[in-house]
């Protein structure tokens, strides 16, 4: 069975705590030395296949018009507010020297001209996109080869040519485009930091002991860099998206503190019985470890469901953070008992310090177990639980009645491309957006490229553009570019709204369904809409037509694995819609900060945004594999309760007060991880933290301590009843028995609740 081999795997790891220590000591080494040697960078295709995006990608890469590389643009205004590029000589040399500048960079394929544009006419500069109508603001375009060719290194060469030619001309020069996407350093080394200062202050105050916090966060450490070089690993043999280092980071250090805090406990509870410390932590690795790799398995395979979107990057991403979420429970039943093998007796011990936080009251630094402050806090839990499961159905309806009011705003939910304009006016792309919009309009920022193949119909050309400029929703039209080998042509086409806002993506969907087929006819042309606004709009429609499925089969999952591990029918069913109603409450708060700006300044939004379209489908998946983590490790304690004692009461009274306090630190140091990723530059990195943060947060409070009780209480004994022809059929052995957790703690079996 799973707990004897859990038992034997972490009382060995006690017993050579040295061994096991080198041994993820090399590992940490290789991985970060392959990763070194044949790691990749991130990098987001957003693409997915069978999409009208991605057939005109198709076409633009076949036409050989390097469209379909990266781009970057200098956007310029004269330093002397009255000057123009139409009447400045001098502004106008200034910005013929910072083209040539650019053009020598590395991999630098050309360059727009708007000097050159200007010389040939005014209209020529203003209809070409290059000089606003005013002549305040020029834009010079930068085509980049494939980015597979560029590193972060063309980035580099870009901005600080930038830096300097911003002390050398008369020019305010600020900087924008696909480059920065790509090769920005993603947000992430500071959040993480923030984030284990909290946790370990959180543990600290938790146990009052300064090696029992800092433990957790070494192993924590430990398998977020194997983790992390790992991925590195697989972005040198596939594109694995930029959000994914971020994303595992917020992800493998909650999941990772988490699961050794359940083991710890656990540990600490064993000392206090007067266990030999190695002893002690195999039989923690045992019990806890348990729930620990199930509530891991489930994250993983949540994460892994990804794939049913059949978007590529969001499945590469699911893999790539679940090698994290893999690597921190292999840690919390290898390296954590080893850390607790060569701790030793240390463990049970509580300073001075350590007694006043948990105590309230100064006293000598104690040498001995002192489990006062633990029993005062257990006791506190059982008289709320107590509490609530003497008055169950006011308390499950008011914590229902709370969820379901918090869910009501997704129903405004509108998935979108946060664009530049939602980034912090101290980034040089938020300027540069800004400066566009106002010179050239909003569109401007996000322009849609239409490929067209013309076949044996070459006037359909000249009828597409006609055409597509007469939309509402089309502000300019640049010229037409064909191809002479292949014959494609591509439209460069600018809407009248920004990126982000609905109507470009009305606009977008105008354009397929209406202009182009009046455009084409009955003939043998095809011409499709591409462009970063319409790849996005696409995968955002493929994951919201993919969306119901997936949740249709992590659900299913999640409830045949639990009604595996628990024996029952009742309590998966129950865990899993308490699961949807504290992860639609997080969706509600999410659409009420990003899209009606409620309270959004405190995590630094200055502006309102769309849900980035991949986020929710992504979310579910982590936010429900999450959740499963404290109802197994709940529930275990409540089954051990029951195995124990037979009585369904006095399970959930002891089950839920005994693991409460732990639960509560573990949900407190997940939301201050999640939390200092909020306040990231980024909007993804603030929607992913700011959801998986308030999730976590319901889920351990109104869920697991108001509504599991109140709930359980009302089922009964029925909580654990199963048919007994469903008993015969379900499969034993390593998906948990009943008598599993009772051989591991010592406990009498009692007899299954089955229907005879």
């Amino acid at each position: 069975m799973l707990s004897k081999a859990l038992l034997r795997l972490g009382a060995s790891a006690a017993r050579h705590p040295w061994r096991v220590i080198a041994a993820w000591l090399i590992a940490a080494t290789l991985a970060v030395l392959a990763a070194v040697a044949f790691g990749g960078r991130t990098a987001d295709s957003m693409t997915a296949p069978g999409l009208d995006s991605g057939r005109a990608a198709e076409l633009i890469e076949r036409a050989g018009t390097g469209q379909e590389g990266m781009t970057a643009q200098m956007v310029v205004t004269p330093l002397d507010d009255g000057a123009t590029f139409f009447d400045d000589d001098g502004a106008r040399t200034a910005l013929t020297r910072l083209r040539a500048e650019v053009k020598r960079l590395p991999h630098v394929l050309g360059t727009s001209d708007p000097a050159g544009a200007l010389d040939t006419g005014r209209d020529t500069a203003v209809r070409g996109g290059l000089v606003s109508a005013d002549g305040r603001i020029a834009v010079v375009r930068v085509q980049y080869p494939d980015q597979s060719r560029l590193s972060a290194e063309d980035l580099d060469a870009l901005v600080d040519l930038g830096d300097r030619l911003r002390a050398e001309l008369p020019l305010r020069i600020e900087m924008g485009g696909h480059l920065f996407y790509a090769f920005s350093d993603p947000d992430g080394g500071a959040s993480e930091l923030i984030g284990l200062l909290a946790a370990a202050a959180i543990l600290f105050l938790a146990f009052g002991s300064l090696v029992a916090a800092v433990l957790p966060i070494g192993m924590a450490v430990f398998g977020l860099t194997i983790g992390v070089a790992t991925m590195t690993v697989l972005a040198g043999v596939t594109e694995v998206p930029t959000f994914a280092p971020v994303l595992g980071s917020m992800v493998g250090l909650g999941v990772g503190i988490d699961y050794a805090l359940f083991v710890l406990a656990r540990h600490r509870e064993y000392l206090a019985c007067g266990l030999d410390p190695r002893a002690a932590a195999g039989r923690a690795v045992a019990t806890a470890g348990r729930p620990v790799v199930f509530a891991g398995g489930t994250v993983v395979v949540s994460i892994l469901g990804l794939a049913v979107a059949d978007v590529p990057f969001m499945t590469v991403g699911g893999v790539a953070v679940s090698i994290v979420v893999l690597t921190m429970v292999l840690a919390s039943v290898t390296l954590l008992p080893a850390f607790l093998g060569a701790a030793g007796p240390r463990m049970a011990r509580v300073g001075r310090v350590g007694r006043a936080l948990q105590t309230g009251k100064p006293g000598r630094l104690a040498r001995r177990r002192d489990p006062a402050a633990g029993a005062a806090h257990a006791a506190g839990w059982r008289r709320w639980i107590g509490h609530v499961s003497q008055h169950p159905v006011p308390y499950a309806i008011g914590a229902a009645g709370l969820l379901l009011t918090a869910t009501l705003p997704v129903l405004g939910l509108r998935v979108g491309l946060p664009d530049d304009g939602s980034l912090p006016h101290s980034r040089t792309e938020r300027r540069a957006y800004d400066l566009v919009a106002e010179g050239f309009g909003p569109g401007t920022n996000g322009p849609l490229v239409i490929a067209a193949d013309p076949a044996s119909d070459p006037g359909v050309l000249d009828r597409l553009a006609a055409t597509v400029a007469a939309d509402p929703g089309i502000a300019s039209v640049a010229p037409t570019h064909i191809d002479r080998d292949t014959g494609i042509a591509t439209l460069v086409v600018f809407p009248t709204t920004s990126p982000q806002d609905k109507a470009t993506a009305d606009t977008i969907a105008r354009l397929r369904t209406d202009v182009l087929p009046t455009a084409i006819g009955d003939g043998p042309a095809r011409a499709h809409v591409g462009g970063a606004a319409a790849s996005l709009s696409d995968v955002g429609q493929r994951t919201s037509q993919r969306l119901p499925a997936f949740v249709a089969a992590v659900l299913a999952m999640s409830f045949l694995l639990l009604m595996l591990v628990f024996r029952s029918i009742l309590v998966p069913l129950k865990a899993v819609l308490l699961n949807l109603l504290s992860i639609g409450a997080a969706y509600g708060i999410m659409v009420a900060v990003f899209q009606w700006g409620w309270g959004g300044a405190l995590i630094g939004l200055e502006a309102t945004v769309p849900i980035v379209s991949f986020i929710p489908m992504f979310l579910f998946a982590i936010l429900f594999g999450l959740s499963m983590d404290y109802e197994v490790f709940l529930l275990s304690r409540v089954r051990e309760e029951y195995l124990r004692t037979g009585d369904n009461g006095t399970a959930i009274v002891e089950g839920i007060s005994r693991t409460a306090r732990i639960i509560t630190s573990a949900a407190l140091i997940m939301v201050a991880v999640f939390l200092s990723f909020a306040v990231a530059d980024d909007p993804s990195a603030k929607m992913f933290g700011l959801g998986l943060a308030t999730a976590i947060f319901i889920d351990a409070t109104v869920v697991r301590m108001v509504l599991v009780p109140a709930t359980m209480t009302l089922l009964g004994r029925t909580n654990w009843w199963l048919p007994k022809w469903l008993d015969r059929i379900l499969p034993r052995g390593p998906v948990g028995t009943d008598d599993t957790d009772a051989e591991s703690t010592g406990g009498a079996p009692r007899p299954r609740l089955v229907d005879r």
